[in-house]
């Protein structure tokens, strides 16, 4: 119980008297009949306030929310007493969340309910929990304040946030990819599977003609081809302690989270079963799959994979992949690789060029292209010039002995992932490769 800012005026105004009583006795006998009413009025007041019920609480939020974007709660609080309660509401949202209009004052008229609304914002992937609210309750005459804890346990899970799937689901329907900077070429009969048959048009190659259906029709006939289908997308998501680096928009691990997100909704566009395996501390293995959902269902596989401190075993990965995944696939590594992990990178896809054909999408930090762009005016500057130059020079050239055994290397800002990842995808469908 604590005393209010009313009670401790009232209080205090009664010091006046006792004052005054010394050189006006007949202010004495009002002090001592002030004294003893204001003390049965507190301790009134006192004895109502606690035997108010509490509210009851009632929370209403979304159990799954993207990360990254304002979420509305609703708290539902009903007042079972004859009396309307004067309240200061705070509910306990999870840790490291963001809160707007946290906490609120209300008064909720005896037996009705009343709404009130405010917004969290998620920073990071993972479960959430509200544990419940804390109720600061103001007695009747508003002498004491009393605050209560109302249990009301919710949990909810945070997602990636896959606007940006939902954006190129959009695009896709409209026509439209260029403007995420995604290349969309015509190439008629150019695939591998049979399509269906049309008339030939200005363009086509002599192979295209369907010359039994020509003659039959009395017109050229074509037949169109598309990419081959129902072949299958293996991501390997590194989970290690590089990808704890953060550029602007989150994580290397968020970010690479959502272009796997994005390019899993492309393949599965595509006809293709999409799978993936994490490694460097959470060890997470799906089997490719196809179907409508399979977006949803890897969300709901990897919404709360976190990097971990340990270092990235490529080849220990390598060789789990390989005993895992036995038909042939397009494996995309996901990474922010060091030179001196490159040796174990190069045994790993040695390793899985033997069966699949793979991508490694080699994630580095955007400042180091600050530093290179940015002009060199004294001493300090040219050390970093030199230093972030010689590091460059060595990792293009693990690069390329990457790309020697095989791999196709993608050396990109985490920022220019989703893009370039889906290209290099739609490169190798069409290039007939896989």
């Amino acid at each position: 119980m604590i005393p209010t800012t009313r009670l401790t005026i009232a209080t205090a105004l009664l010091i006046l008297p006792a004052l005054l009583a010394v050189w006006f006795p007949f202010w004495g006998l009002s002090w001592k009949l002030l004294t003893p009413l204001l003390l049965l009025l507190a301790l009134l007041d006192l004895l109502r306030l606690r035997r108010l019920p509490s509210p009851e609480l009632l929370r209403k939020v979304r159990t799954s929310i993207p990360v990254g974007v304002w979420t509305g709660v609703e708290l539902d609080l009903r007042n079972r007493s004859d009396i309307a309660l004067d309240v200061v509401v705070h509910d306990h949202y999870p840790q490291g969340f963001e809160v707007e209009q946290q906490p609120q004052s209300l008064v909720v008229p005896a037996h009705r309910q009343l709404n009130l609304f405010y917004r969290v914002l998620a920073k990071r992937r993972g479960e959430g929990r509200f544990s419940g609210a804390d109720l600061v309750i103001r007695s009747p005459l508003g002498l004491w304040r009393q605050k209560r804890f109302v249990d009301h346990l919710t949990q909810v899970r945070v997602f990636p946030n896959f606007r940006e799937i939902a954006r190129y689901a959009l695009l896709a329907t409209d026509n439209h990819l260029s403007q995420m900077g995604v290349r969309r070429r015509q190439r008629r009969g150019e695939g591998s599977d049979f399509h269906q048959l049309r008339e030939y048009r200005t363009g086509d190659s002599l192979r295209q003609i369907d010359w039994k259906a020509s003659s039959r029709y009395r017109r050229l006939i074509s037949k169109e081809y598309q990419d081959e289908r129902d072949q299958q997308l293996v991501f390997m998501l590194d989970c290690g302690r590089h990808m704890r680096h953060e550029d602007g928009a989150g994580a290397h691990l968020d970010q690479a989270l959502n272009a796997m997100l994005l390019l899993c909704y492309v393949a599965d566009r595509q006809g293709d079963a999409v799978g993936f395996l994490s490694f460097g501390g959470d060890e997470r293995w799906q089997p490719p799959m196809k179907g409508g959902d399979v977006v949803r269902r890897l969300l709901d596989r990897t919404y709360d994979i976190e990097s971990t401190l340990q270092a990235s075993d490529y080849l220990g990965a390598a060789h789990k992949l390989t005993s895992l995944q036995r038909r042939r696939a397009l494996v995309v590594i996901l990474t922010n690789s060091r030179n001196e992990e490159r040796d174990d990178l190069l045994k790993a896809v040695s390793l899985l060029v033997r069966r699949h054909l793979v991508v490694i999408a080699d994630l580095h930090e955007a400042s180091l292209d600050t530093v290179v762009q940015t002009p060199v005016v004294n001493l300090q500057g040219a050390l970093r010039f030199q230093a972030v130059m010689d590091y460059l020079g060595q990792r293009k050239q693990g690069h390329e002995r990457l790309a020697h055994r095989g791999a196709l290397i993608m050396d990109c800002r985490p920022q220019q992932l989703p893009v370039t990842l889906v290209n290099t995808y739609l490169d190798v469908k069409g290039s007939g490769r896989l």
